[in-house]
């Protein structure tokens, strides 16, 4: 647990690069202790990703998970690291400083037990929080053409894995309209505020829970004084689907809002963040998982299917079959009760090793006689 300690207590708020880069020279110093191999630190835009990457040839396997955390430089205290009737608390103890830890740990292991990792990548990203702008384009090359991309976020409650993740779309509707004295002549103006309310309804009839689409208009803001027809104003909508078709038919339609009010102006920006992670990318690592894990005498493996977007997605979206929430199991992740479970860790290293194993022997010739 000493690892696990000095990761809660190495405090790395994504938006604290002096925290961020501490946080990565001690991920690099654990890795390589553990894996005899020293990564790759991979800098954007102040943010430090860490690569290891094993063997010179395509990735088999790729295990992905981030040092950052929401947590505040300063939070630590007053929401200090403890452990308590096997319970450890603390700022990213579950989301996700416990998940990197399993996947070097099993590594460590695997490596031991086969004498390399060929053909494995470990990514330990510095942005995930803010939605990965720096680590995608790394994700998504080191995990195209892979066999399995593993992700070591934080499992759900009961040890379910995470099987599927809505896809993640952002706009911003922008309206302009034309500012005259509300008193004095307000017919001479283009009312802003008219208009976007009148979007704001249509963007709320694509929602469409039945199909698993959520579309919700968020932060609002028209005008600017209460005596003037407003020239300007701008609603957020946060978009969710759990189908490549249904994000990118929602998509379309946001994409073509025309105005309803005579001369203003509909400007929607923004599109897709994430894609989905389908179930079908994910279904055959489950049916492995869940047959190793009940191999290893683990309680019965299930799954869920989650809204919440992760580094998943961009792994499914280069056509990787992936399985997510590998990670710790626990709770509270961005609460102060964020906390993991200690009879989980030894379970997900094993499960972990012995997944990554069984997927690099596949490749591996016939032993000869």
């Amino acid at each position: 647990m000493s690892d696990f300690k000095a990761l809660i207590e190495c405090e790395s708020f994504s938006q604290d690069p002096e925290s961020l880069a501490r946080s990565a020279q001690l991920v690099s110093r654990i890795g390589t202790g553990l894996l005899g191999a020293a990564p790759h630190i991979i800098e954007t835009d102040s943010h430090p990703h860490v690569l290891w990457r094993f063997g010179t040839g395509p990735r088999k396997v790729v295990l992905i998970g981030h040092h950052d955390t929401v947590w505040p430089t300063g939070t630590l205290a007053e929401f200090p690291y403890s452990v308590a009737d096997g319970v450890v608390r603390g700022p990213g103890a579950d989301d996700m400083k416990g998940g990197l830890l399993i996947a070097l740990y099993a590594m460590a292991r695997l490596r031991d037990e086969r004498g390399n990792l060929d053909g494995v990548s470990i990514l330990i990203t510095g942005d995930e929080e803010l939605g990965s702008p720096g680590s995608r384009q790394i994700i998504e090359d080191e995990a195209r053409g892979a066999k399995a991309a593993l992700v070591f976020e934080s499992g759900a409650p009961d040890g379910g894995v995470k099987i599927a993740r809505k896809g993640v779309a952002i706009y911003s509707l922008e309206v302009t309209g034309l500012a005259a004295h509300a008193g004095v002549e307000p017919e001479k103006g283009i009312n802003a505020t008219i208009e976007v309310a009148n979007q704001v309804v249509k963007i709320a009839e694509l929602h469409d829970p039945s199909v698993g689409t959520s579309v919700v208009p968020t932060l609002m803001h028209s005008g600017s004084t209460t005596n003037t027809v407003p020239a300007k104003a701008v609603v957020g909508v946060d978009s969710r689907a759990a189908s490549v078709t249904e994000q990118e038919r929602i998509d379309a339609i946001l994409s073509t809002l025309s105005p309803t009010v005579a001369g203003a102006k509909v400007d929607v920006r923004g599109g897709i963040n994430r894609a989905p992670l389908e179930e079908k990318m994910a279904m055959g690592l489950y049916a492995r998982a869940q047959r190793l894990s009940a191999h290893l005498g683990h309680p019965p493996l299930r799954s869920v299917a989650v809204g919440g977007g992760s580094d998943g997605n961009f792994t499914a979206g280069v056509g990787t079959p992936t399985i997510d929430g590998l990670g710790t199991v626990g709770g509270g992740s961005h609460a102060r009760t964020e906390h993991a479970l200690q009879l989980w860790i030894p379970r997900r290293v094993e499960l972990t090793t012995a997944l990554v194993g069984e997927l690099l022997a596949e490749d591996e010739p016939p032993a000869q006689d």
